[in-house]
């Protein structure tokens, strides 16, 4: 027997199906009338702590977990890194000095940057996310408010997430990881 209730879609573009509306003010908002956001978790190198201060961020981080009462998803998502600005100051530098111990140095280091940028090392920040649904706003405020204080207790920073974090965690999720970027065409 035949589910009555399956929708078929023809479509080949992912916003024919994807159930959102809108992305805004750090939240997406979704056909149901749902709104979908969350908390970008800033990283923080526990192991580079003593002992004791490391058990007391999982002590907290676990206490947390337990105070959160509704579903969520952690959410953990590769960023790449540009650090062509960075390259480009660098070269500049290289070339407004004229000692050259220092110019060498300055060599070694853009060397070293554009190493980082060949496909050999996929340079790339983690980041994390603690990402919820919820219809309504007022509980939604809250939500966020606990999140991020329940977080600060433990000794991570968080924000809400924003509206270019949630575009990177759906093409995150929509396209394995692999951003796409599409050029203009000229002739």
């Amino acid at each position: 027997m035949k589910d009555s209730t399956k929708v078929t879609n023809s479509s080949k573009y992912t916003n024919s199906w994807l159930p959102v509306k809108q992305i805004m003010n750090g939240m997406i908002q979704l056909d149901n009338g749902y709104y979908v956001t969350g908390v970008k978790v800033h990283p923080r190198n526990i192991f580079i702590m003593d002992g004791q201060t490391q058990n007391n961020v999982i002590y907290n981080l676990r206490n947390f977990y337990n105070t959160i009462d509704y579903e969520f998803w952690l959410i953990i998502a590769d960023r790449p890194v540009d650090i062509n600005l960075y390259l480009a100051e660098l070269q500049k530098l290289y070339n407004n000095t004229t000692n050259n111990e220092v110019r060498k140095l300055i060599l070694q280091d853009i060397n070293k940057a554009n190493q980082f940028m060949s496909v050999e090392y996929n340079v790339v920040d983690t980041e994390y996310y603690l990402i919820f649904q919820e219809k309504k706003l007022e509980v939604l405020q809250k939500k966020l408010h606990n999140m991020i204080s329940g977080l600060a207790g433990a000794g991570l920073q968080s924000t809400q997430t924003s509206n270019a974090d949630l575009r990177i965690i759906l093409d995150n999720l929509l396209n394995g990881g692999e951003t796409i970027n599409f050029g203009t065409v000229m002739s």
